[in-house]
C-alpha cells in the first residue's frame, strides 16, 4: 500500500491551495493533492477580479464597510478588517510573481466597480482574472523542488486522532488531523497521506444544483469530509446565485460577470420590457441577491425559461474590449452581444458558508486548516461582496502558513510513524455493475435542490427536500459500503451530504437575511438570528468498511 509522508498536505489547487503551497515550500515538504488536472479549479473561472484597496481615494475602512453591508450583520468585523487590510500586500506579491492585470494605456491599473462597492477597486485581467492568477501561481509552484503534485487524486476521508482512538471525541480539543485517504483516480487505488499540517482548499459546491457556473469538480468534497470528521460547518444555507448565467442547453457553466451590468447592461423580459425598477431603487445595479430573486420571481410568474441581458446600446468596442472572453463565448453559442440581448438565468455560483475557521484559517480540529471557498471565516456573512473571494483565499492561506509554522515550533509535531495509521481496508466490496444508480441519484439531487432549495424557499419545499435527501443518503450509504469506491460514488456521497447540510441550515434559520430568502419568514429577525447557523456531526463513523456484509452500516 502507498504511504506518502510530507510536512504539509494541501487539498485543492486553486488560489488558496497554491498560495499556501508556495509559502509552505520554504519551510518543509509539500504535497498538493488535486482532483483533476493542476489547472482545474474554480479560481480559473473567476472573471470579475480581485477587490483590493489600490488608490488614495479608497481606504480599508470603506472596503470593510462595503463588505459588512453586503454581509447583512453576519460578518465577523475583525476578520473583515484583517482581510481588507492585508489584501493589497498579497496582491502586490502576486504582481511580483508575474501576474499581469489590465492597465490603462500601459500605465495605472484599470480598476472596475461592481455592485456593492463604493469605489473602483477591482483589479482584473480583462475578464479572465482567475486564469491569470492561476497561471502565475502554477508557474511558481512547478519551479519548486520540494512540492510534489498529485493530480487526479480525490480526498476520501481525513484520518484524525478520534478515528484511531475511541476515547477521543471527534472535533474536540484532543482531536487532531494526522493525514487522509485519497483515491488515485487513474489507478483506482486508495493511497494514504500522512502529514503534520493539512490545508483544506477544495472550493465550493455548485454542482449540488442543476444550474451552476462552477466547473464539474465543485462537488462539496472538502465540506463533506470535514463534516464527517467532526469539523464545525456554518451558514450552508447561504448559496450565492448570480443572476446572469448564459442560458443555453450546451453552455454548461458560462457566467456573465456582474461587471456587464456595471458597464450599463440592462435586464429585460422576453417582450423587451424592463422589470428591475419594480424590485429595487438601484434597478439593474441592485445587490445581486435582489437581482437573482427578481429574475426568479419574473420567470416563475411568466413561465419563461430565462430573461435577457441587453448590451446592444453600449458602444461596440466597450463590450468587445472590456469582455473579450464573454463576448467570444456568447458568439460560439450563436449570440452576438452587440446586436441582440443574451438569454440569462440565475445559477449556483458561490458557497458562502463552509468549514468554520478562525482568522488564521484554523478549524476546530488541530493541525487542520481551511482557506478559500471551502471555509467560513466570517468574511462573507450572509452575502459575499463581489470579487472578495480570491482575496479571502490569498490572505487566509498566507496567515494559515504563518500560524502552522508557529504551531510546529511550539508543539514539535513529529510525523506519527506511518505504522500507527491503518491502510485503507476495502473489506468485501465488489465492483459495481450498476452505474445507473449513481447517475440517477446525481440528477435527482441536483433537480431537487434547484426546485426546493433554490433562490426562494419555503418550509414546505424544504421539508420535502429533507425527506428525499435522507432516503437518497441511505441508498448511497448502502451502495458505498458494498461496492468498490470510484470517483463517481465518492462525488455522489459528497453532494448528497452537502445538500443535506444546505437543507438543514435553511430549515434552521427562521428568517430571511441576505442570500437566504424564505416565504414563511420574509423578515429579518436580528433578535433571534443575528448569528451563524452551526452544524456539527460528532457521531462516530467507521473509517474503513465493515469486515462483513452483516455488520450494521456505520
Amino acid at each position: 500500500d502507498m504511504y506518502i509522508e510530507k510536512d504539509f498536505l494541501i487539498l485543492g489547487s486553486g488560489v488558496a491551495g497554491l498560495t499556501f503551497a508556495l509559502k509552505a515550500s520554504q519551510l518543509g515538504s509539500v504535497a498538493i493533492i488535486t482532483k483533476g488536472e493542476l489547472e482545474e479549479s474554480t479560481t480559473r473561472y473567476a472573471q470579475g477580479g480581485i477587490a483590493s484597496v489600490m488608490t488614495d481615494d479608497d481606504s480599508f475602512e470603506l472596503h470593510t464597510e462595503d463588505t459588512l453591508e453586503a454581509g447583512r450583520g453576519l460578518c465577523r468585523a475583525d476578520v473583515v478588517r484583517i482581510i481588507c487590510r492585508e489584501g493589497p500586500a498579497c496582491v502586490r506579491e502576486l504582481i511580483g510573481l508575474g501576474a499581469e492585470f489590465t492597465r490603462i494605456h500601459g500605465e495605472d491599473y484599470h480598476l472596475s466597480r461592481e455592485g456593492g462597492h463604493s469605489r473602483d477597486r477591482i483589479l482584473h485581467a480583462n475578464d479572465l482574472t482567475g486564469k491569470e492568477i492561476e497561471r502565475t501561481l502554477i508557474e511558481a509552484v512547478i519551479s519548486k523542488d520540494n512540492i510534489e503534485i498529485f493530480p487526479h487524486h480525490m480526498l476520501i476521508d481525513f484520518i484524525t486522532r478520534a478515528r484511531l482512538d475511541t476515547k477521543v471525541e471527534p472535533g474536540s480539543a484532543r482531536d487532531e488531523a494526522l493525514g487522509l485517504y485519497a483515491l488515485n483516480v487513474t489507478s483506482n487505488q486508495v493511497e494514504t497521506f500522512v502529514g503534520k499540517i493539512t490545508l483544506l482548499a477544495t472550493g465550493g459546491a455548485g454542482k449540488v444544483y442543476l444550474y451552476t457556473s462552477n466547473p464539474d469538480v465543485a462537488t462539496g468534497d472538502g465540506i463533506a469530509a470535514a463534516h464527517r470528521a467532526g469539523a464545525r460547518i456554518a451558514n450552508m444555507e447561504y448559496i450565492q446565485f448570480p443572476p446572469t448565467c448564459l442560458y443555453h442547453p450546451q453552455a454548461k457553466s458560462v457566467l456573465i460577470t456582474e461587471t456587464v451590468r456595471g458597464e450599463g447592461g440592462i435586464l429585460r423580459l422576453k417582450d423587451g420590457s424592463t422589470f428591475m425598477e419594480n424590485h429595487h431603487s438601484l434597478g439593474c445595479l441592485a445587490p445581486r441577491d435582489i437581482v437573482a430573486r427578481a429574475i426568479d420571481y419574473e420567470m416563475k410568474k411568466s413561465g419563461d425559461d430565462c430573461v435577457y441581458l441587453d448590451t446592444t446600446h453600449i458602444e461596440g468596442y466597450r463590450t468587445r474590449e472590456r469582455f473579450p472572453n464573454i463576448y467570444q463565448t456568447c458568439l460560439q453559442f450563436g449570440f452576438d452581444m452587440e446586436r441582440e440581448p443574451v438569454p440569462v438565468v440565475p445559477a449556483a455560483h458561490y458557497t458562502c458558508g463552509g468549514v468554520v475557521v478562525d482568522p488564521d484559517g484554523q478549524t476546530n480540529i488541530r493541525n487542520l486548516f481551511a482557506s478559500g471557498e471551502v471555509c467560513y471565516s466570517g468574511l462573507h456573512g450572509a452575502n459575499r461582496l463581489a470579487s472578495n473571494s480570491l482575496l479571502e483565499g490569498l490572505v487566509l492561506s498566507r496567515r494559515a502558513v504563518a500560524k502552522a509554522v508557529s504551531l510546529l515550533k511550539k508543539e514539535h509535531v513529529t510525523l506519527s510513524a506511518a505504522h500507527d495509521i491503518p491502510a485503507w481496508n476495502s473489506g468485501s466490496a465488489v465492483d459495481s455493475d450498476e452505474s445507473v444508480v449513481v447517475s440517477h441519484n446525481w440528477d435527482e439531487i441536483r433537480r431537487l435542490m434547484w426546485n426546493y432549495v433554490g433562490i426562494v424557499r419555503s418550509d414546505k419545499r424544504l421539508y420535502r427536500a429533507e425527506r428525499r435527501i435522507q432516503l437518497l443518503l441511505d441508498e448511497i450509504k448502502e451502495y458505498y459500503w458494498n461496492f468498490t469506491i470510484t470517483k463517481d460514488t465518492l462525488e455522489l456521497r459528497n453532494i448528497a451530504l452537502t445538500a443535506q447540510l444546505i437543507i438543514q441550515g435553511a430549515l434552521k434559520r427562521k428568517e430571511s437575511r441576505g442570500l437566504h430568502f424564505t416565504l414563511d419568514y420574509p423578515r429579518l429577525d436580528d433578535e433571534n438570528w443575528k448569528k451563524d447557523t452551526v452544524l456539527q456531526d460528532t457521531t462516530r463513523r467507521l473509517i474503513t468498511q465493515p469486515s462483513s456484509r452483516t455488520t450494521p452500516h456505520e
